[in-house]
C-alpha cells in the first residue's frame, strides 16, 4: 500500500495555485518563511509572469508551495516510500523525506538560484522543449549548435539548454522537421554545463552541512537512482544542476517499485500527466486537482486501500 510523491519544477506556477494552503495552519509558517524572501505579496504578484519566472523568484516560491502543501497533507497520509522532484523541486522532495526541514529547504532554494544566475550572468542563456525528435536528432543538433541536453523526458521528449540565439536557431529547425518546440519560461540554461559553476559553489555549501537519513527512498534526478544517505544526497542535488536530469529513469525506477498511487505535490498536472502516459496502471492526480487536504487525502486512501 506505498504511496510514491512527485514534486514539479519551474514553470507550473500560477494565481489560483493551492488557494487552500493559503490560510491552512499547518501551511502557514512555510508559506510566511517563502514570504519573507520573496514579498508578502506573492499571491498577487503571480499575475506578472515576468515576476514569478524569475530565478530567484522561482525557485523560492516553488520550494515553499510545495512544502506548505506538503505540511498540509502529511498527518492526513501514510508515510511516503518513494519521492522524486523535478529540477528546484528536488529540493521539496528532500524536505518531505525529512532530510532537512523547510526553513533550510528555502534557504537552499535561495542560494541554488543565487549561484546559478551567477552563472547566467556571464552566459546569458534558457531552455527549449523539443518533442517527437529522435536521441540521434538531438545528438546531431547539440553538436552542430553547441547546445545540451538539459532534461530526458522519454524517448522522443527532451529539454534542450544553450545560448539563446542557438537555441532559437534549434528551434526553428525543429519546427520546420515537423517537431513540437516550446520555450520555457526559465532564465538560466539549467541542467547543463553552463551551470558548472554554481554546481561547484553549491556543492561546497552543502558538503558541511548536517543532513539526516532519508525516512523515503528519494529517486533522483542526476542518475534515477534511489537514495537515503545524506553523502550521496548532497552530491545528486549538487550535480543535477548542470547535468542532465534524467527524469524518464526516474520514473522507471518509481515504477518498478510498483507504489500503490502517485501523488503529485505541487501546482499544475505536468508531472502526473506524464506519468499517467507512461504508467496507465498506476493511478495518479495532483493535489493542485482539489480544493483541500482532506479532499487529497480522501482520494489517496481510496487508492491505497
Amino acid at each position: 500500500m506505498s504511496l510514491a510523491l512527485l514534486f514539479p519544477g519551474q514553470g507550473v506556477q500560477h494565481p489560483e495555485m493551492l488557494r487552500w494552503i493559503d490560510d491552512h495552519p499547518l501551511a502557514r509558517p512555510v508559506l510566511d518563511q517563502m514570504a519573507q524572501r520573496i514579498g508578502m505579496d506573492w499571491r498577487a504578484q503571480l499575475h506578472h509572469p515576468d515576476w514569478s519566472s524569475r530565478n530567484g523568484v522561482a525557485q523560492c516560491l516553488l520550494t515553499g508551495v510545495l512544502l506548505a502543501s506538503w505540511q498540509a497533507l502529511a498527518p492526513l497520509l501514510p508515510e511516503p516510500a518513494l519521492v522524486a522532484g523535478y529540477s528546484v523541486g528536488e529540493i521539496a522532495a528532500f524536505g518531505a523525506a525529512g532530510v532537512f526541514d523547510a526553513s533550510e529547504a528555502i534557504e537552499l532554494a535561495a542560494r541554488r538560484a543565487q549561484a546559478m544566475d551567477a552563472s547566467a550572468a556571464v552566459d546569458n542563456g534558457g531552455l527549449i522543449s523539443a518533442t517527437g525528435v529522435s536521441a540521434s536528432r538531438i545528438a546531431e543538433i547539440c553538436a552542430r549548435m553547441g547546445l545540451a541536453v538539459a532534461i530526458h523526458l522519454g524517448p522522443d521528449r527532451w529539454v534542450l539548454g544553450g545560448a539563446l540565439a542557438d537555441l532559437q536557431c534549434a528551434q526553428a529547425e525543429l519546427w520546420a522537421s515537423g517537431a513540437e518546440s516550446v520555450t520555457l519560461r526559465v532564465s538560466v540554461a539549467s541542467h547543463t554545463p553552463q551551470m558548472q559553476p554554481a554546481a561547484e559553489a553549491f556543492e561546497a555549501l552543502v558538503e558541511p552541512m548536517c543532513w539526516r537519513t532519508a525516512r523515503a527512498v528519494v529517486v533522483t534526478n542526476v542518475d534515477g537512482a534511489g537514495e537515503r544517505r545524506p553523502q550521496a544526497l548532497k552530491l545528486a542535488l549538487a550535480r543535477q544542476i548542470s547535468r542532465t536530469v534524467q527524469w524518464h529513469r526516474s520514473m522507471e525506477t518509481i515504477a518498478e517499485r510498483m507504489p500503490r498511487c502517485v501523488l503529485e505535490v505541487g501546482p499544475g498536472t505536468t508531472l502526473s500527466r506524464m506519468w499517467a502516459t507512461r504508467h496507465p496502471d498506476i493511478p495518479t492526480r495532483s493535489a493542485d486537482e482539489f480544493h483541500s487536504a482532506e479532499a487529497v487525502a480522501v482520494w489517496v486512501r481510496k487508492m491505497l486501500a
